[in-house]
């Protein structure tokens, strides 16, 4: 079974196990960062987290799940960077600042369609540098291992802000999940993956001690043709 392979049993493992246990929301959990029950409580536990109070600016994925996160940052006063929906421009970052959007729309903008209505794009060298990462995941390990839903876009992301030196080899990563999403087993992995640091769960937070290493920047021996034609930034550096 190949590295790829392996992963995408992971993936299966998860996704049906959330909807047999009936743990994920609408639309389903399969072929996604899953919904589920209990998402919003997990952004409860962020003031324990010195990182998150130390950090201003934040780069988060924009799924559902980490919603209430994004509206927790914004009513916190942070600065938030998301990822235009599969880097389709070369302004692939949506900039997010509470101040100019103000308290009324910050639920609002808290969801990708209001990031984008509220928000500015801005290239990758515009972001000012992050001291926070928010990725969402299919399945975690209590060791810091990582499965994202396959299209390598999180990634991406980090490759490309750590290559223009927005992101440092220390920036913590956190991600939250549903229990059923966390597996005690080492994960398969490739140079390209991103660990993360911290768990969040409806119900508590769990600090991992990664062994899993960080991507330098873009693995471009990795990446077809056809992908870098499809994202302007990658297309731009090569």
């Amino acid at each position: 079974m190949s590295l790829q392979e392996k992963k995408q049993a992971i993936r299966e493992k998860v996704w049906n196990l959330l909807e047999a246990k009936e743990a994920a929301r609408f639309p389903g959990a399969q072929g996604r960062i899953p919904n589920f029950v209990g998402a919003e409580r997990c952004a409860a536990h962020l003031d324990q987290l010195k990182v998150w109070q130390a950090a201003r600016v934040i780069k988060i994925n924009p799924d559902a799940p980490q919603r209430a996160i994004r509206y927790k940052a914004l009513r916190d006063g942070k600065r938030l960077y998301m990822a235009v929906p599969r880097l389709r421009r070369l302004e692939c970052f949506i900039e997010l600042d509470s101040d100019r959007i103000g308290e009324k729309k910050w639920w609002e903008a808290s969801s990708i369609v209001g990031a984008g209505h509220w928000g500015r794009t801005v290239t990758v060298e515009e972001m000012e540098p992050i001291d926070l990462i928010f990725c969402g995941s299919v399945a975690v390990s209590r060791d810091g291992g990582r499965i994202g839903k396959g299209e390598g876009y999180s990634d991406l992301e980090y490759a490309l802000a750590t290559e223009a030196g927005k992101v440092r080899p220390d920036t913590p990563i956190v991600t939250s999940v549903h229990p059923l999403q966390i597996l005690d087993r080492t994960f398969p992995w490739a140079e390209h993956d991103i660990p993360v640091d911290f768990i969040l769960t409806p119900r508590k937070v769990i600090v991992c001690r990664s062994r899993y290493p960080r991507p330098k920047g873009v693995e471009w021996d990795l990446l077809t043709e056809e992908k870098i034609e499809a994202i302007p930034a990658l297309k731009e550096k090569r």
